[in-house]
């Protein structure tokens, strides 16, 4: 049973038909269109919940995403095996991206189903990259990588401590799996269906759009009031994931129409897409703007985090953040705006460029 009955609510351009306090709870679902089906698979993060999609697909069940490989995120799945999927099987999982809160109970339910894995071929690939460090040591360019972004001995003494936990909630992943790629089209239940792939908040995010339901699985690439981490990681110092994640919510917004109703992969359904890209790309672009206004004068990584969160940055999410002010210091460096130096301490230092008589660009 849900906490309250749903009540559409209208909030800041988007319109959430189910309220923004309502979900089906305890294993229940909810019908959100004709055969798609809405459930919630409790996480053990701050973020408690993800959403998971059930599609009716002739004589079985496309889901798309799993939730943690945890045993209250089985028991979610077992008791809608049984009460609500009607002894029908699960005929393909389809994961939108690689994090273990979408990926992480695929391995099992494909091995008990019998059924394949379908997943972009970057995040399948990735995921069992990430998978395969559990148990080892943090390598040491890792270590060089947050020194310069400002980590200190206790700092890494706990990124070390850390390493490898990626994949202690992830079933181990089918040794095959079905590529899904950008554009290409397929059937669920006699309905067209389309990929449209976006990055930035991983490699090659799947999101499954639907004309004749007018509705877009989104999974992380639209959510209605967080932005998803946009991080930049040891495995790939140099990348721009930022520019990615602008030019993938430029996309959505250009191709996509705007009165989709959106299936996001946390919080609640809402309808106002185009609105929701523009402003995530709006908040990016005015916070580089507070970034490179502060990098007149030469600023550290953790020197950064002041104009790019409201919160105050404590060690629980020092890596988030840190990951997060990389990701915009590397879009501004790849526009030229701003330079790096590392110091003789191995800490690495921005500031923003002059001109030859020494003033800002």
């Amino acid at each position: 049973m849900a906490h309250t009955d749903p009540k559409e609510t209208t909030l800041r351009g988007l319109t959430y038909p189910y309220g923004k306090d309502w979900a089906p709870q305890g294993g229940q679902v909810h019908e959100v269109a004709s055969g798609v089906f809405w459930m919630r698979v409790p996480l053990p993060f701050t973020l408690d919940h993800i959403n998971v999609w059930l599609l009716e697909d002739g004589d079985g069940w496309t889901v798309v995403d799993t939730g943690t490989d945890t045993p209250e995120a089985r028991a979610c799945w077992e008791k809608a095996f049984e009460q609500h999927m009607d002894g029908k099987p699960v005929k393909r999982v389809i994961v939108t991206h690689l994090h273990p809160d979408h990926v992480g109970l695929a391995g099992w339910m494909t091995r008990k189903f019998d059924c394949d894995l379908w997943m972009s071929r970057t995040d399948f690939l990735m995921c069992r990259t990430l998978v395969g460090d559990t148990g080892k040591e943090a390598p040491d360019t890792a270590i060089r990588f947050y020194r310069g972004a400002g980590f200190d001995d206790e700092m890494l003494d706990v990124y070390r401590k850390r390493f490898g936990g990626f994949g202690k909630s992830v079933s181990p992943l089918p040794e095959s799996f079905r590529r899904m790629t950008d554009g290409e089209t397929f059937e669920i239940n006699g309905r067209y269906w389309q990929v449209v792939v976006g990055q930035g908040h991983a490699p090659e995010h799947v999101c499954l759009y639907c004309p004749g339901l007018k509705l877009l699985i989104s999974g992380d690439q639209a959510l209605p009031r967080i932005s998803s981490n946009v991080s930049v990681q040891p495995q790939e110092p140099y990348g721009d994931p930022l520019s990615d994640w602008i030019d993938s919510c430029e996309k959505l917004r250009g191709i996509l129409p705007g009165n989709l109703l959106v299936l996001p992969a946390h919080q609640e359904p809402f309808y106002g897409l185009h609105v929701r890209m523009t402003r995530l790309i709006d908040d990016h672009e005015r916070a580089l703007t507070r970034l490179t206004e502060l990098l007149k004068e030469p600023q550290t990584v953790p020197e950064c985090f002041k104009v790019l969160f409201k919160r105050t940055i404590g060690p629980e999410i020092v890596h988030l953040a840190t990951g997060e002010t990389l990701a915009h210091l590397n879009c501004l460096l790849g526009r030229r705006i701003i330079t790096k130096s590392r110091g003789e301490d191995g800490i690495d230092v921005y500031v923003k460029r002059s001109n030859r008589n020494g003033e800002d660009e």
